[in-house]
């Protein structure tokens, strides 16, 4: 299972040369993170501030927003495999995320319709990461997945990056104070997010296998992967990893409330983040083709404890900010695309989606219990004491995944 099972017959790639597919797939990445990230900008401010949602249900929506959806991952994946159309599956997440974008419009005020319109966004997400991630694992060799993983990654970051400015765009168009102004960022989503789903028909390639023989992709050969140790120890440790994280919202919100940043710059803290990623994400991933990929997501996770220590420390003004995004950045870089990377080589082909997305699954249930907690934790005991638990619960996490982790490199 630490083998490869990619042929060489797959990767016409030059070495030192990232994929035509890759690059595509990326490309698509890049502009459906505009969209996204429009939405993820605006949305805890949106929430919290003008609808008055409390932190406690403000963590449910969070969570709901990366794992309430999460099985459908699994259904994704095993779909792909099953069919071998990696990239019509991933067209149909793409397509239902960026038809919910208008949800959002028509839900208006109703906490429970935006609920019902995250949940329609995230089943699209939750359909299409595994086979997306799967085709890049396809695209390029096994000792070249970390950097494949970091260009996408960057690229992906590039539209993160620029999603949020176009959101500020949009509100300084309309007016920050407009009761228009989020409906105009959510229609301007559902244009750009279009324009995605159009990249990924035109000029992605999809990995094309013969059917598999019967019995080699069913949910038997699926459960049976839980029976090969390495996958279940990256399991276990993408679990273990999601309890630790708390989510964007929390972090931009926290920042907003000590900083007492106004509503028309909120979707600039994204835009730090996502600066720090985009700079980041291809260098660390070559970083972890070189030198190992756990040092690496260890290395991120501990960039993500000092964000939450600096969130409950005394640390105040522009320095509180600057680093805060800039290690928030790091940590996404050197955890998003090398945890992936980390998970290829030990998959079978034939079941390489459904592989990743039971770990994806497994880490955004995890997550949706993290945030729930957080925002109850945060309503109970405030900012200080939840701020300790989380930075106490990452450092845990840490040395469990280690633990797990260290006889796979």
């Amino acid at each position: 299972m630490y083998l490869s099972t990619i042929g060489r017959s797959e990767h016409k790639v030059s070495r030192g040369k990232i994929a035509a597919n890759v690059l595509a797939l990326g490309t698509v990445s890049l502009v459906t993170d505009i969209s996204s990230e429009m939405v993820t900008a605006v949305l805890p401010i949106y929430l919290v501030l003008s609808l008055h949602l409390s932190p406690a249900i403000y963590g449910l929506v969070d969570g709901l927003y990366t794992g309430a959806t999460a099985l459908l991952r699994l259904v994704g994946g095993y779909l792909a495999d099953r069919v071998s159309r990696r990239k019509a599956i991933a067209g149909i997440g793409y397509a239902i995320s960026a038809v919910a974008k208008l949800g959002l419009v028509a839900a208006g005020a109703s906490a429970g319709a935006i609920g019902a319109v995250i949940t329609a966004d995230r089943t699209g997400k939750g359909l299409r990461t595994a086979p997306r991630d799967a085709l890049i694992t396809l695209s390029a060799p096994q000792d070249m997945l970390g950097r494949a993983f970091g260009v996408h990654r960057a690229m992906d970051s590039a539209g993160a990056f620029a999603g949020p400015l176009v959101a500020l765009g949009v509100l300084a168009l309309v007016g920050a104070s407009s009761t228009d102004a989020f409906d105009a960022v959510f229609v301007t989503s559902f244009c750009i997010a279009a324009i995605g789903v159009l990249l990924l028909i035109l000029f992605v390639r999809d990995h094309r296998t013969p059917r598999p023989a019967t019995g080699t992709v069913s949910p038997r050969a699926a459960a049976a992967l839980l029976k090969s140790a390495p996958v279940r120890r990256l399991l276990i440790a993408a679990c273990v990893l999601g309890t630790a994280t708390i989510g964007d919202g929390f972090v931009y919100l926290l920042l907003q409330r000590r900083e007492d940043i106004g509503t028309g710059w909120f979707p600039l803290l994204a835009v730090g983040t996502n600066l720090a990623y985009l700079v980041l994400a291809a260098p660390l991933g070559s970083l972890a083709d070189r030198f190992g990929r756990l040092p690496v997501v260890l290395c991120g996770y501990g960039a993500l404890v000092v964000v939450y220590l600096l969130l409950a420390g005394p640390v105040s003004g522009w320095p509180l900010v600057v680093l805060s995004l800039a290690l928030y950045g790091a940590f996404y870089a050197a955890t998003d695309g090398v945890l992936m990377a980390l998970a290829g080589p030990v998959l079978p082909e034939a079941l390489r989606t459904t592989g990743i997305s039971l770990i994806q699954t497994g880490q955004a249930v995890a997550y949706f219990v993290s945030s729930a907690l957080f925002g109850l934790a945060w309503q109970v005991w405030g900012i200080g004491p939840s701020m300790a638990v989380a930075a106490g619960a990452a450092v845990l996490a840490i040395v469990v995944t280690f633990g797990l982790l260290r006889k796979a490199r």
